[in-house]
Order: structure tokens, then sequence, then C-alpha cells
């Protein structure tokens, strides 16, 4: 590893002694789980009761995303994404004084604000490609940063009533390689704009631009993709090649999830990223027990 611990505020993650988890929340109304907590009421007043419970059942990170990221869905201004995640971070920040809080946003001037507003960690799906900015405002805030593989492309995306969408159409000449490259091409652009090495992690980005056979390779290769040097972080929770794999609904692929982050963790993820925290802290747990 480049670098065996990160210290952010109070907290000191110690990589590879236990998994640690993120919980998700979104502040969307079109999240592919059915999770968006739009449509619940109060938007920050449910955003705070979502993440005490979070909390309360093992989250070490909350991660709040104003922007679904769905194969299909229809994307959010820079804008509309600041007045859902904002307001939402402040109030988390102000409930929760000490929590770590991630932005999942590929925007520069969304990250910023949402730094400005209380978030710890920049959580870019795109991996610094999409907005170039991004990198620098991480830098200047000395902000930890996510860098996701993406191959996304909304032309080959398939969906299936109940089942949601899946990219069928990505190739790959050689799948971990590939994503082993384009993961340090990232990285190179985090680094070049001033992040330092100690301050990235990285996510494989399981169902973006990835077939469903792909995504399980991924999984059970997630040893290569560590042996970069980089904490990893796995987010596999609900996604349809879950549900493609067990013929599941969003709703109905707790014990999927479950699978994938206990093969997950044992191949070498330091994070995982959920909708169930609680279910998925115990597995962690129980699985870090047996492997760690």
């Amino acid at each position: 590893m480049k670098s065996t611990t990160l210290q952010i505020g109070s907290f000191t993650f110690h990589w590879g002694s236990r998994t640690y988890v993120m919980g998700i929340l979104n502040v969307t109304p079109d999240s592919f789980s059915g999770d968006g907590i739009f449509a619940a009421g109060d938007v920050t007043e449910q955003a705070v009761k979502q993440a005490e419970g979070f909390l309360a059942n093992g989250a070490d990170i909350l991660d709040v995303g104003g922007e679904s990221t769905r194969p299909g869905s229809e994307p959010v201004n820079a804008e509309n994404e600041m007045e859902r995640v904002v307001p939402v971070i402040a109030a988390l920040r102000q409930n929760f004084p000490d929590v770590l809080i991630s932005i999942d946003t590929y925007k520069s001037s969304v990250a910023e604000a949402a730094i400005r507003a209380g978030a710890n960690i920049v959580n870019d799906v795109w991996g610094f490609r999409a907005d170039p900015e991004i990198a620098s405002v991480a830098a200047r805030y000395r902000t930890p940063v996510i860098l996701m593989h993406n191959r996304s492309n909304p032309a080959s995306v398939e969906v299936r009533e109940k089942l949601g969408g899946t990219y069928v159409g990505a190739e790959y000449a050689d799948l971990v390689e590939d994503v082993k490259r384009e993961l340090m091409n990232s990285v190179e652009i985090a680094l070049k704009a001033g992040v330092e090495e100690k301050l990235v992690l990285l996510d494989p980005g399981i169902g973006f631009g990835k077939k469903r056979e792909h995504n399980l390779e991924l999984i059970n290769r997630l040893d290569e993709i560590r042996s970069l040097g980089y904490p990893i972080l796995l987010g596999t929770s609900r996604k349809s090649f879950i549900g493609f794999t067990l013929d599941l609904p969003p709703d109905q692929r707790v014990e999927g999830t479950a699978a994938t982050v206990a093969v997950g963790i044992t191949r070498g993820a330091d994070m995982i990223r959920v909708h169930d925290v609680k279910e998925m802290a115990r597995v962690a747990k129980m699985t870090d027990a047996l492997v760690r």
C-alpha cells in the first residue's frame, strides 16, 4: 500500500485492519433502488433521520449524492444538484459534528460547495475525467478522493422491467488490465493537480459500463486492482447485475449484495458502499473475523 493509514479529522482509517462501511444517502427523486428521500417529506429532516439510523447500525461514512447514476437517468445541472445536497450536508454536519461525509459528484462547483458545507471526501464516479477542475478543488482543500472507473455509455443501456438497466455493449480487450490502466489515468490527473497520493482511494466501478459477467469477474479479481497500492471502495449494493443473476428487483437484493460484499472483502476491499447498512455492516464484521 502507498500508505497504511488515512486520518480525516479525529478519525483514522487503518487500511487492512477492518472493512469500513459507507451508507448511501440519495437526495434524489429517481434512485434506481427506490431509496431516494425526495418522496419521504422534508428532505433535510429525512436525511438526518436516515443518517442517524445508519450511524447507529455501523456506518463510518455518509455518502450524499444529488444526481442518480443509474443507467438511463437524466443528468442534473450543477445548480440543482447543489440545491439538493448542500442543505443536507450542512444539516448532517450540524447534527453529527464528527461524522465523515462524502459528496458523490463529478462536478467541481458542487464538490467545492459541498466541502464548504462540511463534506470531508470527494467521491467522483467519473474519476476526475468528466470535469478536470474537480481535481484542483480536491487539491486546494486537501480532501481525500475516491476515483471510480467508468465506461458508461447511454447508447449501450438495456432497461428491463423489474430488473433495471445494464450496459450490454461494453467491451474490454483485457478487463482487469483495462480497468487498472484507466484507474491509473485518473490517479495521474489527481496527482498532477496536487492531490497527495495518500489521499487517493480507488473504486473499480461495478455496474458502470460493464456487463454482468464483467462485474462478477471484477469482484472475484479485486485483489488485482488493490495491487495498484491504493485502498479500494467496493460499491455493489442492489445493483442490476445482482438482479440479472438472481432475477430479482432492487428491493430483494440484500442476500445477493451480501455475497458480493463477503467475496469482495476476501479479495481486499477496504470499504463498502451500501444501502442496507445494518445488514452489510454485520456481513463485513463477520467476514473480517474470518479473513483479517
